[in-house]
């Protein structure tokens, strides 16, 4: 069984596309999506239809959630405001169709790896399975994640929300977070600021004849294209938004 795990696509259509792509090349049987598909990218609907298309599970992230009941987040300094504007824009974006769509998302999607017989769960959310807003980093403490993960159990456990790629161990479990497909970050070693690489990231799980494997992918897009697609979607702030993008 080969799994390919996308999380975090925030309306970025291009991202998504290059994904895709990639997995054109690949044997995989499943897809599966870690939530927050819509929001912060200039291509919301975009995104949801070639969601649907693929015809995966998909968890319900923190995002989705709040596409649902969308309002305005606390305003603490002037970043704040313009992500919460943009925010608002990408839930005005979408039809009651799209809506209905987000209300199938699951709070955790449980997929069986094994074929032989023996027990090998993958277990994904979004944060945690006790909360898409929990926060596992590569620092989080053993006791603060046994606090999160405690009463499940799983093979595998795969979680998003954090934009950033992890492997690590826990008790008999591993625990991967494949990245943003849409919005990566990164932290610059020379200015501690954050921005956003110019690739796509995503998870492959595979497990064979007892043998499991697991890949962090990271994809190229075109970010002058996703670019293009934002000048022509009407989104508000759009050179600050911009700015936020590395070529390379």
């Amino acid at each position: 069984m080969r799994i390919a795990i996308l999380s975090d696509i925030h309306g970025n259509l291009v991202a998504l596309e290059a994904v895709l792509a990639d997995l054109d090349a690949e044997r995989v049987d499943q897809i599966v999506c870690l939530g927050d598909v819509a929001t912060f990218g200039p291509r919301p609907r975009e995104v949801i239809a070639q969601l649907r298309g693929l015809n995966c599970p998909v968890v319900m992230g923190n995002m989705d959630a709040w596409l649902l009941n969308p309002r305005p987040h606390e305003v603490r300094d002037e970043n704040s405001s313009r992500i919460t504007e943009v925010e608002l824009w990408s839930a005005h974006q979408l039809s009651p169709a799209d809506l209905d769509y987000l209300r199938t998302f699951q709070p955790t999607v449980e997929i069986v790896l094994s074929t032989w017989g023996d027990d090998a769960p993958l277990l994904c959310f979004h944060g945690s399975p006790r909360s898409n807003t929990d926060v596992i980093v590569s620092t989080t403490s053993e006791e603060e994640l046994e606090r999160m993960l405690s009463g499940f159990s799983a093979t595998v456990m795969a979680g998003g929300h954090t934009h950033v790629q992890i492997l690590r161990r826990h008790r008999d479990m591993i625990f991967i977070n494949p990245g943003s497909v849409g919005l990566p970050f990164e932290r610059a070693r020379r200015t501690d600021q954050v921005r956003n690489p110019p690739w796509a990231e995503y998870g492959l799980v595979s497990w064979e004849h007892g043998c499991l494997n697991i890949e962090l992918r990271r994809v190229p897009f075109d970010v002058d294209m996703m670019i293009r697609a934002a000048r022509d979607s009407g989104m508000p702030h759009l050179e600050w938004w911009i700015q936020g993008w590395s070529r390379g």
